[in-house]
Order: C-alpha cells, then sequence, then structure tokens
C-alpha cells in the first residue's frame, strides 16, 4: 500500500542514569523557547526547550544529565555513512533524538518499576512502555471505509471486504504512531531542558539549508510531496505534481522530495510512509498533511481552502 521508511532507531539507545530535576536557567523573564525563537526548527521533544548563554562546553542540560558535541560526533559515528553528512547538516536533529530516547528510557525504567513488569532488558522495557502509550488506540469500522474511499485510486480494483484487515493494521500504526509522537513532542514540556543558545543559532542556519523550509520562508503557500522511486502511489502522483507547478506558477512551492536521497530531511518531517503531502501556509505553517496517493482535485479544494485560487 505504501512504502515504510525505516529511519527510526538510526540512532543508538542510551541509557539515562541521571536524575531529571531542574537544569541550568536564565531568570524567568530571559527565557526563551525553540519553538519562539525557531519555530520551522522542530515541533518536537525540544521545541519547549529553552535557549540559554549559561551552559558551558554542554549542549544540553537537564538536572545531571549533559550532552555534548562529543556525544553527539560518537552517534553520528554508530549511524550508517551513507547518512553521515546529513546527520552533521541536522545536529539539531541528533541532540533531540539523543534527548528523546535517553528521557523516554527513563520514563520506561520508572514506569517498569511502578508497575511492576518485567523485561528482558532495555529495548523491551522501552517497546512495553510505548505499547502501554497507544493500548487504548482503536480503528474504527468508518475511519476504514472512509480511509477505503479516499484511496481507490491506491487500493486498486481489490474490494473493501477483501483488504479491511490490511486496512486496520495500516490505519492503526498509523493511530499508534501519531500518539507515540505526540507523547515524544510534549517531553519538553515535562522536564526543564536548557540548550545551547550560540550553538542552536548555529544548527538552526544550517538546518534550514534545505528546498522545504527555503520554501516555507517565501512568503508563499507550499506543497511538498514526499516519495520515492519504486513506490507506484508516488509515481502516480508525478504528473499531478507537474500540472500543479504549471497551473501554480507564482503562486504555490510545488515541491517533491526524494526520501531516500534525504532520509534525515523525512525524518525531521516525521515521514512514516509513503507518499506524503504537506501542506504549508504562506506563513509556513503545516495546516494539512495526507498519506497516499492524494487525487489532483482534492489537491486543489485543499489550496483553495487556505487561500489559494
Amino acid at each position: 500500500m505504501t512504502k515504510k521508511i525505516l529511519i527510526r532507531g538510526m540512532l543508538s539507545v542510551v541509557m539515562l542514569t541521571a536524575s531529571l530535576m531542574s537544569g541550568a536557567s536564565d531568570a524567568p523573564g530571559n527565557v526563551t523557547l525553540v519553538k519562539e525563537s525557531y519555530p520551522t526548527l522542530t515541533d518536537g521533544a525540544l521545541a519547549s526547550a529553552r535557549l540559554t548563554d549559561k551552559l558551558s562546553n554542554v549542549l544540553l542540560q537537564s538536572g545531571e544529565m549533559k550532552i555534548t558535541q562529543k556525544d553527539l560526533n560518537d552517534e553520528i559515528g554508530k549511524s550508517p555513512e551513507g547518512v553521515r553528512p546529513q546527520l552533521k547538516r541536522n545536529l539539531f536533529f541528533v541532540l533531540e533524538n539523543k534527548a528523546a530516547q535517553m528521557f523516554l528510557d527513563y520514563e520506561a525504567e520508572s514506569w517498569a518499576k511502578q508497575n511492576k513488569i518485567k523485561s528482558s532488558g532495555q529495548n523491551d522495557r522501552l517497546q512495553k512502555y510505548l505499547a502501554s502509550l497507544t493500548a487504548n488506540v482503536s480503528v474504527s469500522e468508518a475511519e476504514m471505509k472512509s480511509f477505503f474511499n479516499e484511496n481507490k485510486e491506491m487500493i486498486g480494483d481489490a474490494s473493501y471486504d477483501q483488504i479491511k484487515d490490511q486496512l486496520k493494521d495500516f490505519i492503526l500504526g498509523q493511530k499508534k504512531q501519531e500518539a507515540i509522537d505526540a507523547h515524544i513532542a510534549a517531553i519538553g514540556t515535562r522536564y526543564e531542558i536548557d540548550i545551547n543558545k550560540t550553538w542552536a543559532a548555529k544548527q538552526y542556519s544550517a538546518a534550514m539549508d534545505n528546498p522545504i523550509d527555503k520554501a516555507r520562508k517565501s512568503g508563499k503557500p507550499t506543497l511538498v510531496d514526499l516519495g520515492a522511486d519504486g513506490c507506484r502511489p508516488c509515481e502516480m502522483m508525478t504528473p499531478i505534481l507537474e500540472s500543479l507547478k504549471s497551473e501554480y506558477a507564482g503562486k504555490v512551492n510545488v515541491l517533491f522530495v526524494h526520501t531516500l536521497k534525504e532520509q534525515i530531511l523525512a525524518a525531521r518531517y516525521r515521514v512514516q510512509s509513503i507518499p506524503v503531502q504537506i501542506f504549508f501556509d504562506k506563513n509556513g505553517k503545516e495546516v494539512f498533511r495526507h498519506v497516499g496517493f492524494y487525487p489532483k482535485d482534492r489537491i486543489v479544494a485543499k489550496l483553495a481552502e487556505i487561500g489559494v485560487k
């Protein structure tokens, strides 16, 4: 149905042994959050972290927990060689992933002790903890039928009854991932996290040097389609994108991003399956995203909703 992109898990899991208390912080009146200074950099775990100029030789601190440049270099060294240059251009992404793993490991350990959960190790404990966060997630018959009706071009000749079990698994997986992503995105609201202000400014400049973020800063609405070769729904999107580029020239940025060539950029934008279409308004704010083949008439209607005629 869609082609899975295996990006998560690229960075190794690191055990958090430090206590999670308040870190070094500026006076309340001087506190600036990452999402306030760099709204397009992340909406993930560190969006609500605080920027400070009081950290010396440390990139991130929360209580006794610290992350340094050496820690990030070590993480990059463990990653596949082909993506290392991309990671070096996106060090804030590396920092965010490392921090998220640390906090999740801490929470998983606390949860397991409190609930007397037995596990075979750190990874097993983390998986059980994440499963507990999504235990109540479900998929209704109406959601399945809606997805089927909206993606008939991608599904082909198969009837609803023939593929409803597959649809359920696919939609359930998406909803569970969304729940986990929301939990991770709120880490900065659950803990006091400080980030080196000077370092963050440098990384912001590097991270923004890509087609998506440049388009978001253009002052025009943007449609980004993320896909790859060998993906049937992605190939079906190609002629649609070409016609949209011509018809909306000067009004809308229409971009295609090859996720296998830009794995880290795709990961930054939380792409799990392809194709994905992401709509941004003229201020660069994400207003809608769709997974799977998206017919031209529905794209046109969505553009009209954000004021594009």
